[in-house]
Protein backbone atom coordinates (compact mmCIF):
# COMPACT_ATOMS: atom_id res chain seq x y z
CA UNK A 1 0.00 0.00 0.00
CA UNK A 2 2.84 2.61 0.68
CA UNK A 3 3.87 1.49 -3.03
CA UNK A 4 0.43 2.96 -3.96
CA UNK A 5 0.60 5.86 -2.44
CA UNK A 6 4.30 6.23 -3.55
CA UNK A 7 2.11 6.17 -7.12
CA UNK A 8 -0.40 9.17 -6.37
CA UNK A 9 2.44 11.05 -5.22
CA UNK A 10 4.06 10.90 -8.39
CA UNK A 11 1.38 11.15 -10.43
CA UNK A 12 0.09 14.24 -8.95
CA UNK A 13 3.14 15.68 -9.60
CA UNK A 14 3.48 14.64 -13.08
CA UNK A 15 -0.04 16.07 -13.40
CA UNK A 16 1.02 19.20 -12.03
CA UNK A 17 3.56 19.68 -14.09
CA UNK A 18 1.67 19.24 -17.32
CA UNK A 19 -1.11 21.82 -16.20
CA UNK A 20 1.25 24.56 -16.13
CA UNK A 21 2.71 23.34 -20.14
CA UNK A 22 -0.86 23.59 -21.61
CA UNK A 23 -3.10 26.10 -22.62
CA UNK A 24 -5.11 27.28 -19.76
CA UNK A 25 -7.26 28.98 -22.05
CA UNK A 26 -8.53 25.65 -23.91
CA UNK A 27 -8.76 23.83 -20.39
CA UNK A 28 -10.84 25.66 -18.55
CA UNK A 29 -14.72 24.86 -18.11
CA UNK A 30 -16.37 27.23 -19.93
CA UNK A 31 -20.20 27.80 -18.90
CA UNK A 32 -21.72 26.79 -22.58
CA UNK A 33 -19.63 23.16 -22.07
CA UNK A 34 -21.45 22.77 -18.79
CA UNK A 35 -24.70 23.48 -20.27
CA UNK A 36 -24.13 21.87 -23.41
CA UNK A 37 -24.39 18.59 -21.46
CA UNK A 38 -28.38 17.36 -19.79
CA UNK A 39 -28.41 17.26 -16.14
CA UNK A 40 -27.50 13.85 -14.57
CA UNK A 41 -30.88 11.97 -13.04
CA UNK A 42 -29.95 11.49 -9.49
CA UNK A 43 -31.55 9.53 -6.94
CA UNK A 44 -30.37 9.50 -2.96
CA UNK A 45 -29.90 6.05 -2.26
CA UNK A 46 -31.40 4.98 1.19
CA UNK A 47 -28.50 5.81 4.54
CA UNK A 48 -25.50 5.94 2.10
CA UNK A 49 -25.09 9.06 0.43
CA UNK A 50 -23.16 7.18 -2.37
CA UNK A 51 -23.33 5.75 -5.66
CA UNK A 52 -22.66 3.14 -7.90
CA UNK A 53 -19.47 4.28 -8.59
CA UNK A 54 -15.86 4.69 -7.35
CA UNK A 55 -15.28 6.49 -3.86
CA UNK A 56 -15.48 9.87 -5.02
CA UNK A 57 -18.07 9.22 -7.95
CA UNK A 58 -20.58 7.70 -5.47
CA UNK A 59 -20.58 11.11 -3.65
CA UNK A 60 -21.20 13.40 -6.60
CA UNK A 61 -24.36 11.54 -7.33
CA UNK A 62 -26.22 10.99 -3.97
CA UNK A 63 -25.64 14.06 -2.91
CA UNK A 64 -26.32 16.27 -5.82
CA UNK A 65 -30.00 16.34 -5.45
CA UNK A 66 -30.23 17.09 -1.72
CA UNK A 67 -27.74 19.85 -1.90
CA UNK A 68 -29.84 21.62 -4.28
CA UNK A 69 -31.78 22.20 -1.33
CA UNK A 70 -28.95 24.01 0.92
CA UNK A 71 -29.41 27.67 0.83
CA UNK A 72 -26.01 29.13 -0.96
CA UNK A 73 -25.09 31.41 -3.43
CA UNK A 74 -25.57 29.70 -6.34
CA UNK A 75 -23.67 32.31 -8.16
CA UNK A 76 -20.57 32.24 -6.73
CA UNK A 77 -20.62 28.46 -7.12
CA UNK A 78 -21.42 28.56 -11.00
CA UNK A 79 -18.35 31.35 -11.17
CA UNK A 80 -16.13 29.45 -9.43
CA UNK A 81 -17.19 26.11 -11.25
CA UNK A 82 -16.26 28.04 -14.22
CA UNK A 83 -12.82 28.87 -13.63
CA UNK A 84 -11.63 24.64 -12.66
CA UNK A 85 -9.00 23.52 -15.59
CA UNK A 86 -9.09 20.16 -17.09
CA UNK A 87 -5.96 20.45 -18.45
CA UNK A 88 -5.61 16.89 -19.08
CA UNK A 89 -8.24 15.68 -19.89
CA UNK A 90 -7.02 12.73 -22.60
CA UNK A 91 -5.12 11.07 -19.57
CA UNK A 92 -8.51 11.85 -17.63
CA UNK A 93 -10.71 10.67 -20.19
CA UNK A 94 -8.38 7.37 -20.98
CA UNK A 95 -8.70 6.93 -17.08
CA UNK A 96 -12.48 7.44 -17.09
CA UNK A 97 -12.54 4.39 -19.36
CA UNK A 98 -10.94 2.34 -17.39
CA UNK A 99 -13.15 3.19 -14.81
CA UNK A 100 -15.85 2.66 -16.93
CA UNK A 101 -15.06 -0.62 -17.62
CA UNK A 102 -13.47 -1.97 -14.33
CA UNK A 103 -17.27 -1.36 -13.46
CA UNK A 104 -19.10 -3.16 -16.24
CA UNK A 105 -16.68 -5.85 -16.55
CA UNK A 106 -15.80 -6.74 -12.64
CA UNK A 107 -17.63 -4.97 -10.27
CA UNK A 108 -21.14 -5.03 -11.62
CA UNK A 109 -21.36 -8.53 -12.08
CA UNK A 110 -20.30 -9.62 -8.92
CA UNK A 111 -21.78 -6.61 -7.06
CA UNK A 112 -25.27 -8.34 -8.71
CA UNK A 113 -23.97 -11.84 -7.45
CA UNK A 114 -23.76 -10.88 -4.30
CA UNK A 115 -26.68 -8.93 -4.11
CA UNK A 116 -28.67 -11.97 -4.73
CA UNK A 117 -26.70 -14.37 -2.19
CA UNK A 118 -27.14 -11.91 0.39
CA UNK A 119 -29.80 -10.43 1.94
CA UNK A 120 -30.47 -6.36 1.96
CA UNK A 121 -30.80 -6.15 5.54
CA UNK A 122 -27.48 -7.73 5.96
CA UNK A 123 -26.01 -5.47 3.12
CA UNK A 124 -27.32 -2.33 5.36
CA UNK A 125 -25.59 -3.62 8.31
CA UNK A 126 -22.01 -4.06 6.84
CA UNK A 127 -22.21 -1.04 5.37
CA UNK A 128 -22.88 0.40 8.98
CA UNK A 129 -20.14 -1.23 9.85
CA UNK A 130 -17.51 0.07 7.74
CA UNK A 131 -19.33 3.65 7.91
CA UNK A 132 -18.50 3.62 12.14
CA UNK A 133 -14.71 2.67 11.17
CA UNK A 134 -14.44 5.55 8.89
CA UNK A 135 -15.34 7.58 12.37
CA UNK A 136 -11.63 9.31 12.94
CA UNK A 137 -11.31 10.78 9.62
CA UNK A 138 -14.81 12.79 10.60
CA UNK A 139 -13.71 13.32 13.44
CA UNK A 140 -10.32 14.83 13.14
CA UNK A 141 -12.12 16.56 10.16
CA UNK A 142 -14.18 18.47 12.43
CA UNK A 143 -11.61 19.16 15.08
CA UNK A 144 -9.44 21.24 12.17
CA UNK A 145 -12.62 23.03 11.05
CA UNK A 146 -13.04 24.27 14.70
CA UNK A 147 -16.41 22.26 14.10
CA UNK A 148 -16.69 20.92 18.28
CA UNK A 149 -19.97 20.55 17.86
CA UNK A 150 -19.66 18.77 15.23
CA UNK A 151 -16.58 16.44 16.48
CA UNK A 152 -18.85 15.83 20.34
CA UNK A 153 -21.73 14.51 17.47
CA UNK A 154 -19.36 12.34 15.34
CA UNK A 155 -17.77 10.56 19.29
CA UNK A 156 -20.61 10.05 20.33
CA UNK A 157 -22.07 8.34 17.79
CA UNK A 158 -19.08 6.20 17.43
CA UNK A 159 -19.88 5.29 21.03
CA UNK A 160 -23.31 4.00 20.90
CA UNK A 161 -23.06 2.46 17.73
CA UNK A 162 -19.73 0.48 19.15
CA UNK A 163 -21.56 -0.48 22.21
CA UNK A 164 -25.18 -0.81 21.62
CA UNK A 165 -25.35 -1.36 17.46
CA UNK A 166 -23.29 -4.63 17.87
CA UNK A 167 -20.03 -3.06 16.86
CA UNK A 168 -21.14 -0.71 14.19
CA UNK A 169 -23.79 -3.26 12.37
CA UNK A 170 -26.78 -1.15 14.12
CA UNK A 171 -27.45 2.75 14.02
CA UNK A 172 -28.68 4.04 16.86
CA UNK A 173 -27.45 6.84 17.11
CA UNK A 174 -29.63 8.32 14.22
CA UNK A 175 -32.80 7.51 16.19
CA UNK A 176 -34.79 10.30 17.24
CA UNK A 177 -34.56 9.76 20.36
CA UNK A 178 -31.13 10.68 19.88
CA UNK A 179 -30.23 12.25 16.61
CA UNK A 180 -26.97 12.24 16.35
CA UNK A 181 -26.23 12.49 12.28
CA UNK A 182 -23.24 11.84 10.68
CA UNK A 183 -20.82 14.52 10.00
CA UNK A 184 -20.36 14.68 6.54
CA UNK A 185 -17.27 15.93 6.18
CA UNK A 186 -13.04 14.95 4.87
CA UNK A 187 -10.07 16.57 4.95
CA UNK A 188 -10.65 18.19 1.31
CA UNK A 189 -13.20 19.93 2.65
CA UNK A 190 -11.09 21.20 5.57
CA UNK A 191 -8.87 22.44 2.86
CA UNK A 192 -11.59 24.31 1.15
CA UNK A 193 -12.79 25.75 4.22
CA UNK A 194 -9.92 27.46 4.94
CA UNK A 195 -9.53 28.75 1.34
CA UNK A 196 -7.94 26.24 -0.72
CA UNK A 197 -9.27 25.70 -4.25
CA UNK A 198 -9.93 22.76 -5.95
CA UNK A 199 -6.86 23.31 -8.50
CA UNK A 200 -7.62 21.33 -11.55
CA UNK A 201 -9.65 18.21 -12.25
CA UNK A 202 -7.46 14.93 -11.78
CA UNK A 203 -9.24 11.27 -12.53
CA UNK A 204 -7.63 8.52 -10.61
CA UNK A 205 -7.94 4.95 -11.53
CA UNK A 206 -9.70 3.34 -9.28
CA UNK A 207 -10.37 6.30 -6.98
CA UNK A 208 -12.36 8.03 -9.52
CA UNK A 209 -12.58 11.25 -9.84
CA UNK A 210 -10.92 14.60 -7.92
CA UNK A 211 -8.84 17.42 -7.35
CA UNK A 212 -4.65 17.90 -5.91
CA UNK A 213 -6.96 19.30 -2.89
CA UNK A 214 -9.44 16.43 -2.23
CA UNK A 215 -6.34 14.01 -3.54
CA UNK A 216 -4.83 14.96 0.06
CA UNK A 217 -8.18 13.37 1.36
CA UNK A 218 -7.29 10.02 -0.35
CA UNK A 219 -4.19 9.98 1.58
CA UNK A 220 -5.59 11.14 4.91
CA UNK A 221 -8.29 8.45 4.93
CA UNK A 222 -5.45 6.02 4.66
CA UNK A 223 -3.89 6.80 7.53
CA UNK A 224 -7.21 7.42 9.82
CA UNK A 225 -8.69 4.30 8.57
CA UNK A 226 -8.63 1.61 10.84
CA UNK A 227 -8.73 -1.18 8.16
CA UNK A 228 -5.34 0.08 6.27
CA UNK A 229 -3.43 -0.85 9.54
CA UNK A 230 -4.13 -4.74 8.49
CA UNK A 231 -1.40 -6.93 7.42
CA UNK A 232 -0.52 -8.09 5.70
CA UNK A 233 -1.27 -5.82 2.39
CA UNK A 234 -3.52 -7.83 0.68
CA UNK A 235 -5.60 -8.69 3.58
CA UNK A 236 -6.43 -5.17 3.83
CA UNK A 237 -7.03 -4.62 0.05
CA UNK A 238 -9.11 -7.68 0.38
CA UNK A 239 -11.06 -5.84 2.98
CA UNK A 240 -11.50 -2.91 1.06
CA UNK A 241 -12.39 -4.86 -1.91
CA UNK A 242 -15.44 -6.31 -0.20
CA UNK A 243 -16.81 -3.31 1.04
CA UNK A 244 -16.85 -1.58 -2.76
CA UNK A 245 -18.77 -4.61 -3.69
CA UNK A 246 -21.32 -4.42 -0.80
CA UNK A 247 -21.78 -0.79 -1.37
CA UNK A 248 -21.92 -0.97 -4.78
CA UNK A 249 -24.90 -4.02 -4.53
CA UNK A 250 -26.99 -1.25 -2.69
CA UNK A 251 -26.86 0.76 -5.59
CA UNK A 252 -27.13 -1.33 -9.07
CA UNK A 253 -28.11 0.73 -11.66
CA UNK A 254 -27.18 4.43 -10.65
CA UNK A 255 -24.18 5.02 -12.88
CA UNK A 256 -26.43 3.37 -15.48
CA UNK A 257 -29.08 6.33 -15.54
CA UNK A 258 -26.26 8.88 -15.04
CA UNK A 259 -24.64 7.63 -18.63
CA UNK A 260 -27.79 7.26 -20.16
CA UNK A 261 -28.91 10.72 -19.52
CA UNK A 262 -25.90 12.61 -20.31
CA UNK A 263 -24.82 13.34 -23.35
CA UNK A 264 -20.80 13.03 -22.94
CA UNK A 265 -20.73 11.13 -19.49
CA UNK A 266 -17.36 12.53 -19.20
CA UNK A 267 -18.06 16.44 -19.20
CA UNK A 268 -21.18 15.09 -17.48
CA UNK A 269 -19.37 13.69 -14.50
CA UNK A 270 -16.35 16.47 -14.29
CA UNK A 271 -19.31 19.04 -14.04
CA UNK A 272 -21.28 17.42 -11.43
CA UNK A 273 -18.35 16.71 -9.44
CA UNK A 274 -16.88 19.84 -9.37
CA UNK A 275 -20.15 21.25 -8.19
CA UNK A 276 -20.55 18.79 -5.90
CA UNK A 277 -17.45 19.65 -3.71
CA UNK A 278 -18.08 23.52 -4.33
CA UNK A 279 -21.54 22.86 -2.52
CA UNK A 280 -20.50 20.53 0.14
CA UNK A 281 -17.26 23.02 1.13
CA UNK A 282 -20.08 25.95 1.50
CA UNK A 283 -22.52 24.44 3.45
CA UNK A 284 -19.33 23.34 6.10
CA UNK A 285 -18.43 27.38 5.92
CA UNK A 286 -22.22 28.03 6.66
CA UNK A 287 -22.65 25.99 9.31
CA UNK A 288 -19.48 27.14 10.95
CA UNK A 289 -20.75 31.00 10.39
CA UNK A 290 -22.67 31.95 13.04
CA UNK A 291 -25.89 33.02 12.36
CA UNK A 292 -26.91 36.50 11.20
CA UNK A 293 -30.66 37.63 12.99
CA UNK A 294 -33.15 37.48 9.90
CA UNK A 295 -33.98 40.84 8.50
CA UNK A 296 -37.55 40.19 9.00
CA UNK A 297 -37.46 40.28 12.67
CA UNK A 298 -35.78 43.64 12.68
CA UNK A 299 -38.27 45.24 10.68
CA UNK A 300 -40.84 44.22 12.40
CA UNK A 301 -39.04 45.14 15.17
CA UNK A 302 -38.67 48.91 13.52
CA UNK A 303 -42.55 48.82 12.24
CA UNK A 304 -43.43 48.23 16.16
CA UNK A 305 -41.36 51.42 17.25
CA UNK A 306 -42.86 53.63 14.73
CA UNK A 307 -46.42 52.91 15.84
CA UNK A 308 -45.19 53.51 19.65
Amino acid sequence: MKFFLFLILVYTFLTMGCAHSLNSNSSTLSPSSSTSTPPAVVTDASNSGEVNLPPREKEIKSESKSSDDENFNEDEAAGEKAQIADPIEPLNRAMYHFNDKLYFWALKPVAQGYNMVVPEVARISVKNFFSNLRFPARFVSCLLQADFSGAATEFGRFTINTVWGIGGLLDPSSNKELDLQKQDTDLGQTLGVYGVGQGFYIVWPILGPSSPRDSVDVVGDYFLYPVSYINPWYVWLGVRGYEEVNDTSLRIGDYESLKDAAIDPYIALRDAYVQYRLKKVEQRRLKLTPSKPEEKSSLSDDSVLQKN
